[in-house]
């Protein structure tokens, strides 16, 4: 069961994102949560694509939703366990090429903890 309640976050989260609703995003994530993401090393160097909490989660995706206004994530594929989802999509912005996303959602007590992006 805890499987499934799994991806439902997952698929909040895809919901969420493709909406560029910042505070129905948030409000997945526990109020520590850490996220790492190649593009937020690119961006913010000085992160080591490391942010901590929810304020710098809403900082880097506001960021992100005003920058890149088509921004979108076509999941194709959720694989959870008791303490994660993996879920693989592909990130598209209009005049950009495709790209093929993996990222890990770790969650306890319903909440996302921690995320970790990876490019293919």
């Amino acid at each position: 069961m805890k499987n499934l309640s799994f991806e439902h976050i997952a698929q909040q989260w895809f919901d969420a994102f493709n909406a560029h609703n910042l505070e129905s995003l948030l409000a997945l994530y526990d109020e520590e949560a850490i996220h790492f993401s190649p593009k937020l090393k690119i961006r913010q160097p000085e992160t080591g694509g490391l942010v901590r909490g929810k304020a710098a989660l809403r900082e880097w995706w506001k960021d992100s939703f005003e920058r890149l206004p088509t921004l979108h994530y076509q999941p194709t594929s959720f694989t959870a366990n008791e303490e994660r989802v993996f879920m693989e999509y592909i990130r598209t912005v209009e005049g950009e090429p495709e790209m093929l996303i993996a990222e890990v959602l770790e969650i306890s007590h319903g909440k996302i903890n921690a995320s970790r992006v990876y490019h293919g």
